[in-house]
């Protein structure tokens, strides 16, 4: 009883906890952490494609979905975090443009075709046009 008294009390005196990417809401976002995981989700799709190996193809979409899930991510941080609304006033494709990345990000997740993962670096590559206009 005296523990549970003692976690209440710890729990309602202390402040809330912030979370960002980094934990510490530190100002630096780059859509190429996006892109370089999605360029590792390209390229494991066709080292999967070009392989016989049933071990090598197995672990290949482990490693492909754990990086898939590392673009999703770093998207998530951009348009959470970076992307305010006076930027989407001035750029009103962005909330389509993050919708279309998220689901084609699921949708390389679950396939190993090449031409998905270039539609996510297609998008993302927009996004970042975007990022760095904002950042002038």
């Amino acid at each position: 009883m005296i523990v549970e008294i003692i976690r209440l009390f710890d729990r309602v005196s202390k402040p809330g906890v912030a979370s960002a990417h980094c934990d510490l809401p530190c100002g630096v976002y780059d859509p190429a952490q996006a892109r370089v995981e999605a360029e590792s989700v390209k390229a494991i799709m066709e080292k999967y494609n070009a392989s016989d190996d049933q071990y090598f193809r197995d672990r290949a979409v482990i490693i492909k979905e754990q990086r898939a899930a590392e673009v999703n991510h770093h998207l998530d941080i951009l348009w959470y975090q970076y992307f305010q609304p006076a930027h989407l006033e001035k750029y009103p494709q962005l909330h389509e443009l993050f919708w279309s990345s998220k689901k084609l990000t699921s949708q390389a997740k679950r396939s190993n075709d090449v031409a998905v993962a270039d539609q996510l670096l297609s998008s993302i590559n927009q996004i970042a046009e975007i990022f760095w206009e904002t950042k002038k």
